[in-house]
């Protein structure tokens, strides 16, 4: 490993207590220098965090998490990979168990097939060309 990627892996496990536990908004009025510089260190700590994790979305979901600190964009996003676990297992499921009836037209059951693939890509699994004509073939 080379010293700057020694350098990142050192500063990820610094600031991974940010993404594990939230940080307290209250601080006494009478605290201790030493407990408000802590705590300062902390909130910097989570936007140095969130920033690096918004940089890395999309611009859509930057809009959606600009306003939360990096603890609720890892909860936010648990929740929103599982919902969207789901929905990628429900869109399969469909349609690799998509038939043809009988006297239905081919160009109807086609676009069906389409659709079903196109929401896959969308949802963030992207199946190649040859797959796709396969199971449009099928």
């Amino acid at each position: 490993m080379t010293p700057k990627c020694e350098n990142c892996s050192q500063a990820r496990k610094k600031k991974l207590y940010i993404l594990e536990n939230p940080i307290s908004n209250a601080l006494a009025k009478d605290a201790e220098e030493e407990v408000r510089n802590e705590h300062q260190r902390n909130v910097d700590d989570d936007e140095q965090t969130a920033c690096v994790m918004l940089a890395s979305m999309s611009p859509e979901l930057q809009r959606q998490h600009e306003n939360m600190d990096a603890h609720i964009i890892i909860i936010h996003k648990e929740l929103f990979d599982e919902a969207s676990s789901i929905e990628r297992y429900e869109n399969s499921k469909e349609l690799f168990h998509c038939k043809m009836t009988k006297g239905s037209l081919v160009n109807t059951h086609v676009l069906k097939i389409i659709g079903c693939i196109e929401k896959l890509g969308q949802l963030g699994f992207v199946m190649d060309h040859e797959l796709s004509v396969g199971l449009v073939l099928q």
